[in-house]
């Protein structure tokens, strides 16, 4: 019953519920503080929340949160250490990363610190094949069939591009979620994620190695161009000419009423 109404104990929903078990809150109280796609679950919750709970059992909850709450300010204390230092020795590579739709602090270190260096690779493509976001290639005969993707580079580089692939399925429009939406209808949403990936990271090695940032701009702005019409008769002289030019080059430096 519990693992059916909260899908995650650990969750936001899970640890609010724990909690108030803990302290003794009621039922409707609890309630009160989910999330509200837990809250649509009230019958279930009440149900639960009814269920009598030993002392004893709420003894070891009360210890097992505490040993929650440490272990979270303990990672918490180590995640900041770890982004204060790659801020510190890394902060332009960092930008870099974060300006690619999808990378954020986390993602951004991890592949840092997975990759290394990327010159180590002479292409985006070379260094996406080492992290294996490439399918399985299966031939017999005349018969070609492709599979999941291999996984023989950094594990960890691949799990977190492929998180970042997803947060971008889930982002706003730019050019890579229209890759995401053109893919999906024709390979699925799973093999989409991986191709995803694999641009994702193809991106970033061209980024790193030509230090470029990501162009959040969905169309380039351009300056209207201003044409002038000259007129030139079938039978003219070279000062004639010389005098037209010189008129249309006062008019192209005129100001542009549009604001060109």
């Amino acid at each position: 019953m519990w693992h059916s109404t909260l899908t995650d104990m650990f969750g936001k929903g899970g640890l609010l519920t724990l909690q108030g078990i803990v302290n003794g809150m009621p039922g409707d109280e609890i309630i009160k503080v989910l999330p509200r796609h837990v809250r649509k679950k009230i019958p279930d919750l009440t149900e639960i929340l009814q269920t009598t709970i030993s002392p004893e059992a709420i003894y070891r909850l009360r210890h097992c949160l505490n040993f929650l709450k440490c272990l979270k300010e303990t990672t918490n204390d180590i995640t900041a250490g770890i982004l204060h230092y790659a801020t510190e020795h890394f902060e332009h590579e960092m930008q870099i990363f974060k300006s690619v739709p999808g990378i954020g602090n986390i993602a951004a270190v991890t592949l840092l610190a997975e990759i290394g260096n990327f010159s180590d690779f002479p292409s985006g493509e070379k260094l996406a094949s080492w992290l294996e976001l490439v399918p399985n290639v299966y031939q017999s005969a005349d018969t070609l069939r492709t599979g999941g993707i291999t996984k023989r580079g950094s594990k960890d580089a691949r799990w977190i591009l492929i998180q970042s692939a997803h947060a971008v399925a889930r982002s706003q429009n730019n050019d890579l979620r229209r890759f995401f939406d053109s893919k999906k209808a024709k390979i699925g949403t799973d093999k989409t994620i991986v191709a995803l990936a694999r641009k994702i990271v193809v991106m970033i090695w061209h980024l790193i190695t030509y230090d470029e940032f990501f162009d959040h701009r969905d169309e380039k702005t351009s300056v209207p161009l201003k044409f002038v019409k000259v007129k030139i008769p079938a039978l003219v002289t070279l000062e004639e000419i010389l005098k037209s030019l010189h008129e249309a080059a006062v008019v192209l430096k005129e100001p542009n009423p549009r604001g060109g």
